[in-house]
């Protein structure tokens, strides 16, 4: 019991007195025992035996390992390689080796071939370190020793790479195909980064043409091949060998302020203005015609289209490499609605300007243009059943805006109406208070756009429509609706009083969609959004495409929303407007980290879901200074 304190005393200093575990004697560890024997001790003499300071030393032999490391690591089935037909019991695990680890991301995109040629191909969706030996690292000792070391030795642990099998690769007729996971690979397989641009295309069924969005990209960074040039770009089917061309099954841009969309809407929609773009007018016709683009513009920043990008001659050299449209498009023609104490100027654009007003006859074929105060349904009832017919009779087609509120101000109607049971004088007088909102929109003086139809809708030819200087939002969505309506009546009539509109492929763009296309429970609401839904509906058989840009996704009307083929989404904040846009979600946790620029193209009949570059550069004029 003598002894004790003292053996205490040597096995448990003070935390302070640890050190780097360097200042213990050799007696530590084997204590004071006088009973020692020289059998027990190696400082004795003999063979090997060492005598005061000195140490052994050991001769290093130089070894040569046998064969080349190829790929990044092998299959492990520590855990079992399990292919199965529901997703979440599918289990395939690498072993990434220990010189390949800082290389490997989330997403990344893999193959590990098969026996017999065939390639597997795999994102990387989980990565973990495990310990190579059993250890507790959760102590003071192993943390303080941590934190005075330079690093770890990365072959004390291991580095799990989890892989989602994406499609099986393999040759066909010398064509590289894609199929559906059918094969689970060997225990041990090398796994290869995929750094070829025709394997990623194909094992992510991104078309080799079309309309370009962008260069595939995962985490933000760029993913590089040893091709020239060493992006992926990633592009829209446009063609009809390859089913209809998704133009014309409607795209969503989403983004918030600041993320860059419009920069990326201007870009694309520069691609569908490339001189060599044409469709078919008719299904199996011949005739090829150049689409038009009519862009609603709140912000007045597309008009700036007609003119040159600032960018120097090397990327300009570098966009015609990869087969991207760039510069200026000469015909942008600003259409400018000419609205009552609203005056525009623009000296951020040189796009030719046209003045034109919507003429009140344009409301006996959409009657809920002066319905935007709010029209309840007898009221409405009573305005297109009764009261515009009337006013037919009495005016003719032609009647304008002031002839309809004079026949308002008519006691004499107001009482004939009341008295026969049409039109209670409560309700007419509702319907003439609401409708005198409008005497800033209708019939300005400028030349109605139904006469200017020819030059509003032009094949290759780009329409802007600011609204900018239109203080009243109401006004605003008026002139946006009237115009919007008469190309989708026109592209959906059998007989149609314009066959320009009808007979040329046309892209609509609405920027600040949420706007107009809110699924509010108005008359207005109901018959906006029945129209633009019927209009998405037959986009294909008609060539229309809606090409809509927001920043509140979930506003627009479920309705419209489920037209949507393509959606394109930039840096979101809000949760609600996230959820909307129905990416998957391992794309969409990533949404509200993106930089400027980055964004996720999820459409289902073009590509597996895909994480993206837009361009540094707006390939034309962006921006005011």
């Amino acid at each position: 019991m003598g002894e004790t304190p003292k053996f205490l005393a040597t096995l448990v200093p003070s935390m302070s007195d640890l050190g780097d575990f360097t200042g213990f004697d050799d007696e530590s560890d084997t204590g004071t025992d006088d009973t020692s024997t020289g059998a027990d001790r190696t400082d004795g003499g003999g063979p090997g035996s060492t005598t005061g300071n000195e140490s052994t030393e050991f001769d290093t032999l130089a070894t040569t390992t046998a064969g080349t490391d190829r790929g990044i690591g092998v299959l492990s089935a520590s855990a079992g390689l399990q292919l199965n037909e529901d997703e979440r019991e599918t289990s395939l695990c690498a072993y990434v080796t220990a010189g390949n680890r800082s290389s490997v991301r989330l997403g990344s995109y893999l193959l590990a071939p098969y026996p017999d040629g065939e390639r597997l191909f795999c994102r990387v969706t989980g990565l973990e370190y495990t310990q190579e030996y059993r250890a507790d690292d959760a102590t003071e000792i192993h943390a303080r020793r941590a934190m005075r070391s330079a690093g770890i030795d990365e072959e004390d642990f291991k580095l799990l790479a989890t892989l989602d099998p994406v499609a099986v690769l393999y040759e066909e007729g010398g064509r590289l195909k894609r199929r559906m996971t059918d094969r689970v690979p060997k225990p041990e397989t090398i796994v290869q980064e995929a750094a070829d641009a025709e394997d990623i295309k194909t094992g992510l069924k991104i078309p080799t043409d079309g309309v370009f969005l962008g260069h595939l990209s995962v985490g933000g960074q760029t993913v590089r091949t040893a091709a020239s040039p060493p992006t992926i770009d990633y592009r829209l089917n446009d063609d009809y060998t390859d089913g209809d061309p998704l133009v014309f099954r409607h795209t969503l841009v989403a983004g918030g302020t600041g993320s860059g969309k419009t920069h990326a809407a201007k870009n694309i929609l520069r691609q569908y203005l490339d001189g060599g773009r044409k469709y078919p007018v008719e299904t199996g016709g011949d005739r090829e015609v150049r689409p038009a683009v009519v862009q609603f513009d709140p912000q007045d920043e597309y008009a700036q289209m007609h003119d040159d990008g600032e960018y120097n001659a090397d990327v300009a050299r570098r966009l015609d490499s990869e087969g991207v449209t760039h510069g200026g498009h000469e015909d942008t023609i600003a259409f400018i609605p000419k609205i009552a104490g609203a005056s525009y100027a623009a000296s951020h654009h040189r796009a030719e300007q046209v003045r034109f007003t919507i003429p009140f006859s344009m409301v006996h074929d959409n009657p809920w243009l002066v319905a935007g105060s709010g029209f309840n349904d007898n009221q409405y009832g009573a305005l297109v059943n009764v009261l515009l017919p009337r006013f037919r009779d009495q005016y003719g087609r032609e009647g304008s805006y002031r002839q309809f509120t004079s026949m308002m101000d008519d006691p004499a109607l107001r009482e004939e109406l009341d008295e026969t049971g049409r039109v209670h004088e409560a309700t007419f007088d509702a319907i003439g208070r609401r409708v005198r909102g409008f005497g800033a929109v209708f019939d300005q003086d400028a030349r109605p756009i139904t006469d200017l139809v020819h030059e509003f809708v032009r094949p290759g030819g780009l329409t802007v429509v600011p609204t900018y200087h239109i203080t009243k939002s109401r006004t605003a969505e008026t002139v946006v609706l009237a115009l919007a309506s008469l190309l989708v009546d026109e592209k959906l009539s059998n007989d149609p009083d314009h066959e320009r509109v009808k007979r040329t492929p046309l892209v609509v763009g609405m920027d600040e969609a949420h706007n107009f296309l809110t699924d509010a429970d108005t008359v207005q609401a109901r018959k906006v959004i029945g129209k633009f839904t019927e209009a998405a509906k037959q986009g294909r058989k008609e060539r229309l495409g809606l090409f809509l840009v927001t920043q509140d996704p979930q506003d627009i009307a479920d309705p419209v929303f489920k037209q949507i083929n393509t959606t394109i989404v930039l840096n979101l904040g809000d949760e609600d407007a996230i959820s909307a846009v129905n990416i998957p979600s391992n794309l969409e946790s990533r949404v509200p980290y993106m930089e400027k620029g980055q964004m996720v193209v999820y459409s289902p009949d073009n590509s597996e879901p895909v994480e993206l570059v837009g361009l540094p550069n707006c390939v034309t004029r962006h921006g005011r200074s």
